[in-house]
């Protein structure tokens, strides 16, 4: 319609039962356009859901081992990290030390080459961390 004064506009898209939506307000003379507000809200609602099923969130879950740990608790939480690798998470897996238990660093070092022995099947060692304080910790994802 070219430029048009604002009365003028608010007029001809009142009358076609139409609103008048400011599209680029930056430019000189602003930009809008006669048409149905909530329609253009509703299609914008649609498209943002939409783009949110095709997005694909990564888990982080985090299971805690002690250096000391028996061998049939060992082999459960093995058994949980399994699953949740199953289930599509990436597993952070991180033993603690506590008081005397940092002067054995090797046993836990010798545990978390257990674990990922365990797991060679179904996951990879993503990331494999130093000793931080008082922990170690590997992340694992799957195949």
């Amino acid at each position: 319609m070219g430029i048009v004064a604002i009365q003028e506009a608010m007029e001809s898209a009142s009358s076609a039962g139409l609103d008048l939506v400011e599209v680029a307000s930056s430019s000189d003379p602003p930009v809008c356009k006669i048409m149905d507000y909530g329609k253009l809200k509703y299609d914008q609602k649609k498209k943002d859901q939409e783009s949110k099923k095709k997005q694909h969130v990564i888990r982080l879950k985090e299971v805690r081992f002690r250096p000391r740990i028996s061998n049939h608790d060992l082999e459960i939480k093995v058994k949980r990290v399994k699953k949740f690798i199953a289930d599509g998470s990436k597993v952070k897996i991180t033993i603690m030390y506590r008081g005397r238990e940092m002067a054995r660093q090797d046993l836990g070092e010798d545990l978390i080459d257990r674990i990922v022995e365990a797991l060679k099947d179904v996951a990879r060692v993503e990331k494999r961390g130093d000793l931080e304080g008082r922990r170690i910790s590997v992340v694992m994802c799957s195949i």
